[in-house]
């Protein structure tokens, strides 16, 4: 199955107000069950393994409502890592809030061009971001992300499968929004294969590079700097 680029409408900011909210809803529905709390939370649990840290920074880039990183923090804590939190995104409607949620600050940004200063964060992450992207715009963001990081660059993103496309338009019956209704199949349709991926990364700064297959159809990526 080759990849095709599909515009996704909640990239575009089409859409009412509610109809955004429907959306960013379905979205937290999905992470929850289908694997995408479960995939962020085991990669940074494994960065904090190999660094030994206890405590640690963590920006969670094109976050939207910060669910993904909000919910590992809660589930890290428990496993005795303490995870500071910042999520940035490039609209603030998708944002919970301009100003610190919960601890959590919330800031407006490109993915492109970061504001942050080099080395700001133990780690720099993305979910469900990278199938948004063209490669070149993937090596741009990898090397961004690498220097605001002190550690590691993770990625969580989806693989793209016949059967999971299949999977994107059956689930349509239960999204809120006509939004996801769209987006859902059009992601599974812009997504890399761990082989595609694996390729364009070799263009970036990165160090060593580690992939890894979670459930229902998501890819890990843990990118280390170079020490």
């Amino acid at each position: 199955m080759k990849r095709v680029v599909i515009p996704e409408l909640l990239d575009t900011d089409e859409g009412s107000p509610e109809e955004v909210a429907g959306s960013l809803a379905d979205l937290r529905w999905l992470n929850r069950y289908f694997g995408g709390l479960s995939t962020t939370t085991k990669l940074l649990f494994h960065v904090a393994t190999i660094t030994g840290l206890k405590q640690m920074s963590f920006l969670d880039v094109a976050g939207a409502s910060g669910d993904v990183a909000l919910a590992a923090q809660a589930h890290l804590k428990g496993r005795g890592l303490d995870l500071e939190l910042a999520v940035l995104d490039r609209s603030a409607a998708h944002l919970p809030s301009s100003q610190v949620r919960n601890g959590t600050a919330a800031v407006v940004g490109d993915a492109l061009n970061i504001p942050f200063d080099d080395a700001s964060f133990d780690v720099v992450g993305s979910a469900l971001f990278l199938h948004h992207l063209e490669p070149e715009q993937i090596v741009q963001f990898t090397n961004e992300a690498l220097r605001v990081c002190r550690h590691a660059v993770i990625v969580n993103d989806l693989r793209r499968d016949p059967i999971h496309l299949a999977t994107a338009y059956a689930g349509r019956i239960a999204y809120h929004s006509r939004i996801t209704r769209n987006d859902a199949p059009a992601s599974v349709r812009n997504a890399y294969t761990p082989e595609e991926m694996r390729e364009i990364l070799r263009q970036t700064d990165s160090g060593r590079v580690e992939f890894s297959r979670h459930y229902f159809f998501r890819m890990g990526i843990v990118m280390w700097k170079h020490e």
